[in-house]
């Protein structure tokens, strides 16, 4: 079965086990991990912040990121499609209390002039805006960039209306590959920002969230309040470290087998591709035509793709896929888009 649902299927490679199996621990609750503090260290100095915090899920970090950025009884701006609302279980409502005010973009992704025109204006009756959240790449958008100016003026607009900045950047290391951008740069945007271990770095868990020593400081609290303290946690922050130094490098390879299973898939049964930006690709089916059987006929002929709405499939490359696979998957879906 050649796996495209997402890239968070990928298995750890051996090297990645051999360096779980021979990590240096210790218990990070009580006094730190070694490696887990090596993993925080590499990770704030890629994204040139003061520190950064190892977390079990993306989700745990936007969550603390949120809880220190935004005041309870106010709005967190968020494009409608993001992963914040979309797939984390109305989090801000539930543990921060927390509105989010979803903004739907005039283009694919928000941008600064949509955040301009979603502010409200201040009024003693609605809620004031205290942070904005920025997704890059975006999940929604089928793993569509936000270049680095656009992500500037972006997060400008935000600081002019008073408000913080938090960045989903669960795959800002395929934006970083895509743009040649540095990661730094691309994270002096925000104030805190989430990076993922478990999806194109292929690591089994794992994600970090970076920013002021304050704030990080903070976040521990945050992090052990919601139950996500770890303890001979560098078994698998050595699998995050691993990914980081040796596929890291090769993410530019998932971005071209998107890019050819794309090219096979367009048009095949009036099928339109959304051209990926990145390892995610998204297409719309003609009009009339359901996603069931076709994600069906694609497994029973060896491709598993995501039903991402009724009419709409997903696609993503990843460590697990080469470029074998992705021209044999994009002749096996274009077949079952054709039928």
């Amino acid at each position: 079965m050649i796996d495209l649902r997402s890239d968070t299927v990928t298995r750890p490679t051996a090297a990645m086990r051999s360096a779980m199996a021979n990590a240096e621990v210790g218990d990070d609750v009580l006094d730190g991990d070694p490696t887990v503090r090596a993993l925080e260290t590499e990770v704030a100095a890629l994204l040139g912040k003061d520190a950064a915090l190892f977390f079990p899920s993306g989700t745990m970090a936007n969550q603390t990121a949120i809880w220190l950025l935004a005041e309870p009884g106010t709005e967190a701006l968020c494009d409608a499609r993001s992963h914040i609302v979309d797939w984390e279980f109305a989090g801000a409502a539930v543990l921060r209390g927390v509105q989010m005010r979803t903004l739907t973009p005039l283009g694919e992704t928000i941008r600064a002039i949509d955040v301009e025109r979603g502010l409200r204006a201040p009024s003693r009756h609605a809620p004031r805006a205290t942070l904005l959240c920025i997704e890059n790449t975006h999940n929604g958008a089928g793993g569509m960039v936000t270049p680095l100016p656009e992500l500037q003026a972006l997060a400008a607009a935000g600081r002019a209306a008073g408000l913080n900045v938090h960045m989903d950047g669960a795959r800002l290391w395929n934006a970083h590959t895509a743009t040649g951008a540095p990661l730094h740069e691309l994270a002096a945007v925000a104030d805190t920002v989430m990076v993922s271990f478990s999806k194109g770095l292929g690591a089994p868990i794992g994600a970090a969230l970076a920013g002021p020593k304050a704030l990080i400081d903070a976040a521990w609290e945050v992090r052990k309040r919601f139950g996500g303290g770890m303890r001979q946690a560098g078994i698998i922050a050595a699998a995050a470290l691993h990914g980081v130094h040796q596929h890291l490098s090769r993410l530019h390879l998932d971005h071209d087998n998107a890019r050819t299973f794309a090219h096979l898939v367009a048009g095949a049964g009036g099928a339109r591709v959304v051209a990926p930006d990145t390892n995610i690709v998204m297409f719309d089916l003609r009009a009339g035509q359901r996603v069931a059987p076709v994600v069906a006929a694609a497994r029973a002929a060896g491709v598993a793709i995501s039903d991402w709405s009724p009419t709409r499939i997903r696609a993503v490359f990843h460590l697990d896929v080469s470029a074998a696979d992705a021209t044999s998957a994009g002749h096996i879906v274009a077949a079952a888009l054709a039928g």
